[in-house]
């Protein structure tokens, strides 16, 4: 039987305002990955979401982003990788201290938005990446995209990886995400979503934009807990992957 993680971004509100419908989406989750203040979230959010994570059970992980919260992260950003590896550090040590004083242990690393992308095609950039994780604590896992740079650094550093696919991103034939700059970078049908979803876990393949198939391992989906019908999504992603006969379940280390 196949089994595969869920996975949510989360605790990615900021200040006065709020992002995301994170108490909800974690009885649909198995593990989140928590904003460490640079891209979103604020060390009061941390906490809570630490604290709401713990509640429900769910595994946890860093999202450590560039510093861009105007732009969510999302827009690239020309750093080092010597630069890459500091604030890698910088944003684990600090959700790692929210979950220490709250009696909880970290599961992985996920880095987020453009970081994400750029360590995805940079190898430099995604060995800098992995080394920060894996100097911290060489038990964490990164998560990265599937066929990546990402996940190829972890695995030369030593690390345990697990490689993500995403519900409602369209792919490349290069295996990269369509850029959300381009047209129909979204799946909005959710049935859509669904299928491919359960053709990645089973078939380990995805139809890309230009009608191609590309080969990928999923260990982990991404689900996003912020948009218009995020819970009903969640929901319906769960229920059809174990209709399906796949389980879901949290990486096994």
């Amino acid at each position: 039987m196949n089994t595969v993680d869920l996975n949510c971004d989360l605790g990615e509100s900021f200040g006065t305002y709020r992002i995301g419908n994170d108490a909800e989406i974690l009885d649909y989750v198995t593990s989140v990955n928590v904003a460490c203040g640079f891209h979103a979230g604020d060390p009061t959010v941390m906490r809570k979401t630490v604290q709401l994570a713990l509640e429900k059970d769910v595994k946890i992980g860093a999202h450590p982003g560039l510093q861009d919260l105007i732009g969510f992260g999302r827009r690239n950003i020309n750093i080092s990788p010597q630069e890459a590896y500091d604030i890698v550090v910088y944003q684990i040590g600090a959700l790692n201290g929210f979950l220490q004083s709250e009696g909880g242990n970290m599961q992985h690393v996920k880095p987020h938005g453009a970081l994400y992308n750029m360590a995805a095609k940079n190898k430099e950039l995604s060995l800098a990446i992995a080394e920060a994780v894996y100097k911290i604590n060489p038990e964490l896992i990164l998560f990265g995209l599937s066929g990546s740079e990402l996940i190829r650094a972890g695995q030369t550093i030593g690390l345990q990886t697990a490689s993500e696919v995403f519900a409602d991103r369209t792919y490349q034939q290069d295996g990269s995400l369509t850029s959300r700059m381009k047209a129909h970078a979204m799946i909005e049908n959710d049935d859509d979503a669904v299928a491919q979803v359960i053709r990645m876990v089973k078939e380990g393949k995805v139809l890309s934009q230009q009608g191609t198939d590309v080969t990928l391992k999923a260990d982990t989906i991404c689900i996003h807990g912020d948009g218009a019908h995020a819970l009903t999504f969640a929901h319906h992603v769960k229920k059809s992957l174990e209709i399906s006969e796949i389980t879901v379940k949290s990486i096994s280390k």
